[in-house]
């Protein structure tokens, strides 16, 4: 029979209790929880060693979770995932997926389902959601479901998708090795695969339909309309649009966007045709017409005038103030030379005046222009035609790069994928490798990176090392076993795969996968049952990790971006554990005629 834990695993197995109600009960910030959670193992284990070392194991234990390769993974990871959104490399992707979200959302959910799930099956899982996150935050901003209420269904499908192979997740990898060290028959590639088919058929309804509707919507929404800018679009020699009719550009459009010209009328190099709406859709509408909302050869000087002072583009919102040269002007008329006009908003129109149509007209006090250029560029033109910058900034895609950010991520990720190298050395590189080629500026790294996730995964590293070193998780295993005898085939499988993940979700996968198998395989030789269903027991339940955001690093990287709280995840996350678990446990018991 089971003894009582000794004080160290006692200590383990309560704080991580308080670690997971202080997450739960929402009233402390996620940082501050964690960072006393990682105060509380250091000095717990300083006054109070663990029998088999000193005060200062128990410091290197508490703080070696920020230097762990998950941690420098999980960094890198975003790093270079910034480098794709900085660059402009997913906008076409993002474009097309952005047209079948507008045709239907919940069309475009479900294609997005599919494909995280596909690639999942033989690319990690963390270079999938990588690939997909910056994707999933733009298509919010254009008409998609807001990114709060796709993340965490997509991280879903991710992970239910590297379930299905031994080279989905390396905790897969980890628990077929050591099973096979421990005697049983090597486990092939997709030997188990068509178990997991049937199940996510039974979770994808959930996902695809429920989940969203049990997630808030965290997007920021000011209540205002966008503001119109009325631009003249130009075309070069090389535009795709060069030969077609105005009508056809029209039918390209972004809906908020009004194309003034003859329908019959075809583009030349000549062309220039007036349109109007909302700075993204402006944007949009050239990059889908291959047009340019300024003089081709000015956008040109400033793009080699940036890469030579290494001085990122930006584009900002300026009004013209009562004493601004540029009043009684036109863009034409104005001599304006180090920067590019992309749009004006006039004014006048809210207060009564005549209608203006045209990005020609005069301008006037209180309009407001798009420009583009350098920072310095932009206010020494702010400073000499007297006006006021009332937008921060937005910096401009290096879309000269983007081909070679694109091509960095795929390498990194294939390097992982294929096993030439391990996720945390190539991830490594692959953001060594943005930030020698320019891709991601060094001093504005840290708007790749979260404080939050950052200790978030340092705690629970700490945490889950505490469990297993503390003898927490052989406790908790030796308990399982002792009642397991009494349940029926199914329930063994289903309780095996439960306590699997509960230490998933609560510690970490590989300690999971390091506990459980050899718990599993010990079992089946005592119950008289075959070890493999038992071992796939534990497999699924270390990949069943949606319930707390510390149970997989995936969990993490897309808590900042969807605004997510601890409870977001138990919410959504506990009924799909109870699905998969119920779901998996019948069917491998079906499968092994248990």
């Amino acid at each position: 029979m089971t003894g009582l834990p000794s004080p160290h695993a006692a200590a383990a197995m309560l704080l991580a209790f308080a670690m997971f109600y202080g997450f739960v009960r929402g009233k402390v910030a996620v940082e501050i929880v964690s960072l006393l959670t990682i105060g509380a193992i250091a000095l717990g284990l300083y006054f109070f060693p663990l029998p088999s070392g000193t005060a200062r194991d128990g410091l290197v234990l508490a703080f070696e979770g920020f230097g762990h390769h998950a941690l420098v993974t999980i960094c890198a990871l975003m790093i270079m995932g910034r480098g794709l959104v900085v660059t402009g490399a997913l906008d076409p992707a993002a474009r097309a997926l952005n047209r079948i979200w507008l045709f239907n959302r919940q069309g475009g959910l479900l294609v997005t389902l599919l494909a995280a799930f596909g690639f999942s099956m033989i690319i990690n899982d963390t270079p999938v959601l990588v690939l997909l996150l910056p994707i999933l935050v733009q298509l919010a901003t254009k008409g998609g479901m807001p990114a709060s209420k796709t993340l965490i269904p997509v991280n879903s499908a991710i992970l239910i998708g590297g379930m299905a192979t031994t080279i989905g997740t390396s905790t897969n990898l980890l628990v077929v090795s050591i099973a096979t060290d421990l005697g049983m028959p090597p486990i092939s590639v997709f030997h188990y695969t068509p178990i997991v088919l049937a199940a996510s058929l039974v979770a994808l309804p959930y996902i695809w339909l429920v989940m969203p509707r049990l997630l808030p919507d965290n997007s920021v929404v000011d209540g205002r309309d966008p503001r119109p800018f009325h631009a003249t679009l130009r075309f070069s020699a090389g535009s795709a649009s060069i030969g077609k009719a105005v009508g056809q550009l029209r039918a390209m459009l972004p809906v908020s966007i009004v194309l003034a010209g003859d329908s019959e009328r075809l583009v030349d190099t000549d062309t220039r045709l007036a349109l109007c709406g909302p700075q993204e859709a402006l944007e949009e509408a050239a990059q889908l017409t291959g047009g340019a909302l300024a003089p081709v050869w000015l956008l040109t000087r400033l793009q080699r005038e940036s890469a030579r002072l290494r001085d990122d583009l930006m584009m900002v919102e300026m009004a013209i103030t009562p004493d601004s040269r540029l009043i009684g002007n036109t863009l034409q008329t104005a001599g304006i030379e180090d920067v590019a006009i992309l749009g004006v908003h006039h004014a006048r129109r809210l207060l009564g005046e005549t209608r203006i149509d045209s990005a020609d007209a005069p301008m006037g006090e209180g309009d407001l222009l798009l420009a583009l250029g350098t920072q310095n560029a932009l206010q020494g033109f702010a400073q000499d035609a007297g006006l006021l910058i009332v937008e921060g900034g937005r910096d401009m895609p290096r879309s000269s790069k983007a081909a070679l950010a694109l091509t960095i991520m795929i390498g990194a990720v294939a390097l992982a994928s294929f096993g030439l190298m391990p996720i945390a050395i190539s991830a490594l590189g692959g953001a060594v490798l943005m930030f020698l080629t320019g891709c991601v500026k060094f001093e504005r790294v840290g708007r790749a990176l979260s404080a939050k996730v950052i200790v978030l995964v340092a705690s629970s590293i700490a945490l889950g090392k505490f469990v297993l070193v503390s003898g927490a998780a052989a406790w908790l295993g030796d308990l399982l076993a002792a009642g397991l005898q009494y349940l029926p085939p199914a329930g063994i499988l289903a309780a095996i795969m439960l306590f699997v993940t509960a230490l998933t979700n609560f510690a970490s996968n590989a300690t999971a996968a390091a506990v459980g198998t050899p718990i599993a395989y010990s079992l089946a030789q005592s119950l008289g049952l075959p070890p493999e269903p038992l071992v796939l027991a534990v497999l699924f339940g270390c990949n069943l990790c949606y319930a707390t955001p510390v149970a997989y690093q995936t969990n993490m990287m897309i808590m900042s971006e969807g605004n997510y709280n601890f409870g977001d995840y138990v919410r959504t996350g506990v009924p799909l554990v109870v699905l998969m678990v119920v779901t998996l446990s019948i069917l491998l018991a079906l499968r092994y005629g248990m």
